[in-house]
């Protein structure tokens, strides 16, 4: 399992937001790359990154913090918010981003995502963000008909690389991650998931650490590791344990 740090930029500042609203952020950090580097020395291996002012925008606004955020950190980054076309894509992959993370434009456009997947192979991976058990965009503003199982489907044999599934009911609030629906989403396709949205305590970790988890590629947490509900060494020393449990 990885557990991927996340830095979501708002005006070019570390925050987090309340059920996704931009209203209610609170700022951790206004340094995204000291926050990066400090992530990489706590022993994580993966970040993820979300421009939320590009969500909205449906272009890059952070570009600058994502490429400062680079800069400073050896460990593969994971990109999502704006991300909307080809050349997007292409222009983030060859600045260094190791995969994409298309939300909005999957359900807007799914054949791009598709020719995505053909022209950056392994690059490219879909969010699901979904409210009530339906797929929201254009930065959580909007929610569509689509439930998050059917946009998956849509997706099975595109080549996407991972699905990450946001509960935003339970994002920023620290009510602990939606397991089931994560779960269902995951046993209904092939596509590795990745579970996000809640995650709030060490018990979601060894939660995660269960048999029936082990379909999922990993999690993301937030707000737990901003305000110390998470302990870095602790959660990263029982994941490596179980990893090495399974060697």
């Amino acid at each position: 399992m990885i557990l991927f740090p996340a830095i979501d930029l708002k005006d070019g500042q570390c925050v987090r937001l309340k059920l996704g609203d931009m209203d209610q952020a609170t700022v951790f950090n206004d340094n995204p790359a000291a926050q990066a580097k400090a992530f990489e020395d706590q022993g994580f291996e993966y970040l993820h990154v979300v421009d939320l002012n590009g969500a909205f925008a449906g272009e890059s606004v952070n570009g600058a913090a994502v490429e400062a955020i680079l800069g400073a950190t050896k460990n593969p980054v994971q990109l999502g918010g704006g991300i909307r076309t080809l050349a997007h894509i292409e222009s983030w992959l060859a600045k260094g981003i190791t995969r994409v993370i298309l939300g909005t434009v999957a359900v807007r456009d799914p054949e791009l995502v598709r020719e995505a997947c053909r022209q950056f192979p392994g690059k490219v991976a879909v969010g699901i963000d979904a409210k009530g058990g339906h797929v929201a965009v254009e930065g959580w503003a909007e929610t569509s008909e689509l439930t998050a199982v059917d946009l998956a489907k849509r997706f099975e044999d595109a080549g996407v690389s991972a699905i990450i599934y946001t509960d935003i009911d339970r994002d920023g609030v620290l009510k602990g991650l939606n397991i089931p629906s994560t779960l269902e989403l995951a046993a209904a396709v092939s596509i590795p998931v990745i579970a996000s949205g809640g995650l709030a305590s060490i018990e979601d970790i060894k939660r995660l650490l269960q048999p029936d988890c082990a379909i999922l590629e990993g999690a993301i947490s937030g707000r737990a590791l901003y305000d110390g509900r998470l302990d870095p060494a602790e959660a990263m020393a029982l994941i490596r344990a179980a990893r090495e449990t399974k060697a």
